[in-house]
């Protein structure tokens, strides 16, 4: 059966109260954290879901090209697709917030009808939420889904609970996709997924306070930040940039040195150099004085320099930074999958991507936007030219190929590794 969303206000009602129960994703927290300024600024449920002992063997390469060609030459256009994305993550109408222009540019163009649901208000969730309609084979009322590479990709990926994707539709993906969304880690050859958007995983810090400009990931080790350190709650970010420091790429690391990356985080921990370990407002907390120097993302330095911040700064540690990423996939039982392709290929349309990237000010996939946002500068006046401007020029919105070059993507785990991997890394925040 369909979704029955009642619109964007009452599904970041639902946002508002989740954040106050219990703290929500990045995202999730700065499209909030945007409507309430004024400008747009992240234990295993599979477990719990009971599906642990249903691992499938990953298939080869010859089997999944086979399976997808079975599973597409029958499939057509139907004139409809449900999407559920997370809440303040495209563009909107100045007039209606409600309305989104590049869907309707969309719908415009091919005859589609698009159902928008703003339902993701993390990962975790959305999968508690979908995994029983997938696990009994119904459909789950959504066609295409924005999920983040890592844990969640990671189990939907190895249940068999997405499907591969045409590539014969996505001829704008293959003109205009930077290079470093064609080659990632957590899904080579983009069988199952096309990035939406990204954001680099770094060090914010408040330069009128520290020493010396911070340049590596152990300057967060510095006894002289004793107590003013900010580091993620989290069990992909924070030892992820842990094992990027000290070992390179995360997919060539095992138990052996997860166990050492939490022993140098636990180190940082029980020196008192820790403040806290957070979920959100840790830009607040640098801009009090609370903390000098935290683990950031670069979307919420972005908008914290876009409304003023004077001494804060953002550096990919010299050693190396995270680069995520949420991917539109479409899932196990859709109804619509053609229109579906046809929307995700959409938006690889430079003109499509910059208009998404000028309203939520993250990382675009396609990296020839950029000249469309300086057209768009061009033709601007006053506050809106020097925004846009800023926007072009930011590293943080458009990084350079030396800035992708020190960025590496979250490891991929199988469910029988992530029982390890939150074994170790959990007690360091949650203690």
């Amino acid at each position: 059966m369909a979704p029955t969303g009642n619109g964007p206000e009452s599904e970041l009602a639902a946002a508002i109260a989740a954040a106050s129960r219990h703290g929500i994703d990045r995202r999730g927290f700065l499209r909030l954290a945007g409507v309430a300024g004024g400008a747009v600024a992240g234990g295993s449920v599979l477990a719990a879901c009971g599906v642990g002992a249903q691992k499938k063997a990953a298939p080869s390469g010859s089997a999944l090209r086979k399976a997808a060609a079975g599973y597409w030459s029958d499939k057509k256009k139907t004139g409809h697709v449900n999407w559920a994305q997370w809440p303040l993550y495209i563009d909107v109408s100045d007039s209606n917030k409600s309305d989104h222009p590049s869907v309707d540019q969309f719908e415009k163009a091919t005859g589609i009808k698009v159902k928008y649901y703003e339902v993701i208000q993390d990962d975790p969730s959305f999968f508690a939420k979908v995994q029983p309609s997938l696990q009994s084979g119904q459909y789950t009322g959504y066609d295409l889904a924005v999920i983040t590479n890592g844990i969640y990709f990671d189990k939907l990926r190895e249940l068999g609970y997405l499907l591969p994707l045409d590539q014969s539709r996505l001829t704008n993906f293959k003109k205009y996709a930077g290079d470093s969304y064609r080659h990632t880690s957590y899904d080579p050859g983009n069988v199952y997924s096309v990035p939406w958007q990204s954001g680099i995983t770094g060090i914010a810090y408040d330069a009128s306070k520290v020493s010396k400009p911070i340049t590596s990931y152990f300057d967060l080790w510095d006894p002289s930040l004793k107590g003013k350190v900010g580091m993620f709650a989290d069990n992909q970010d924070l030892p992820n940039a842990a094992l990027v420091a000290m070992f390179g790429d995360p997919q060539k690391t095992g138990p052996a040195q997860w166990r050492k990356a939490a022993d140098k985080l636990k180190q940082q921990r029980d020196k008192g150099i820790v403040r806290k370990y957070y979920e959100q407002g840790y830009i607040d907390a640098i801009s009090k004085g609370d903390i000098w120097a935290s683990q950031a993302w670069s979307g919420d330095v972005f908008q914290a320099l876009a409304s003023g911040a004077k001494h804060l700064k953002f550096v990919i540690p010299k050693e190396g930074g995270v680069l995520w990423t949420d991917n539109m996939v479409l899932l196990k039982g859709a109804k619509n999958p053609v229109d579906a392709m046809m929307l995700m290929d959409f938006y690889y349309q430079p003109k499509i991507a910059a208009e998404v990237a000028e309203w939520v000010n993250y990382i675009t996939p396609v990296p020839s936007a950029r000249q469309v946002v300086l057209s768009d500068a061009r033709a601007a006046k006053g506050s809106d030219r020097a925004s846009l401007q800023q926007l072009a020029n930011s590293p943080l919105v458009f990084p350079s190929q030396q800035d992708y070059a020190e960025l590496h993507n979250y490891r991929t785990l199988t469910n029988a590794e992530e029982q390890t991997w939150n074994s170790i890394f959990q007690p360091i925040y949650q203690s």
